[in-house]
């Protein structure tokens, strides 16, 4: 089992580090994420410089890079603590590719995948954070941060035996944002354009 679980860690990582942004902006002819808008391999990116179907594509393959192997593992019985660490080592591909020179992106989506095998009200819940706050503030990366901040205790209250799983996950994917973090402190944060992402 040991064996297997190293298997599996290492498969997520690669799994990770294959960046649908990147791959998907390059068969369209779109200018890499990694060299304009925010610079971030990522759905809210690929959406400044295409449109809401292409961004959707990369969030949808972002979001599986972390349910496919962390339910894969599920299904295999690996303990919940290492089911994490599976759930970690595929965000830390999206964020580290190996595939692209290690420059990749902040990994909300792909948490979210890893977070999906706990429950599709977990997921909801997330979204509905995420998006709430968005509103409100106008800000994806403070949307991000609250809502992996929220995801323990919403874990906590559905399935605790994963709550350990879900920390390591969310202080990952703050440790990520701690650039976005000074820049909100200090006012120089970009918000979200309000026409292209909440328009009707």
């Amino acid at each position: 089992m040991l064996l297997l679980t190293f298997a599996m860690i290492v498969a997520a990582y690669l799994i990770g580090s294959i960046s649908s942004a990147i791959l998907i902006c390059k068969m369209l002819g779109l200018p890499d994420p990694r060299t304009t808008g925010s610079h971030n391999p990522g759905a809210t990116n690929v959406l400044r410089i295409s449109n809401k179907f292409t961004a959707g594509t990369v969030l949808f393959l972002d979001i599986l890079k972390g349910t496919v192997p962390v339910w894969s593992a599920y299904f295999l019985q690996i303990e919940p603590l290492f089911l994490g660490i599976i759930g970690v080592s595929a965000c830390l591909g999206h964020m580290y590719p190996v595939f692209f020179n290690f420059r990749g992106g902040k990994a909300v989506a792909t948490a979210l995948g890893a977070l999906l095998p706990i429950g599709l009200g977990l997921g909801a819940l997330m979204i509905m954070t995420w998006v709430g706050v968005a509103k409100l503030t106008k800000y994806s990366s403070l949307a991000a941060i609250v809502t992996v901040s929220m995801a323990p205790l919403y874990v906590f209250l559905l399935k605790p035996l994963y709550v350990y799983p879900t920390l390591m996950l969310s202080t990952l994917i703050i440790f990520r944002h701690k650039d976005n973090i000074v820049r909100l402190l200090k006012g120089t944060e970009h918000k979200i354009s309000t026409k292209i992402h909440f328009n009707k």
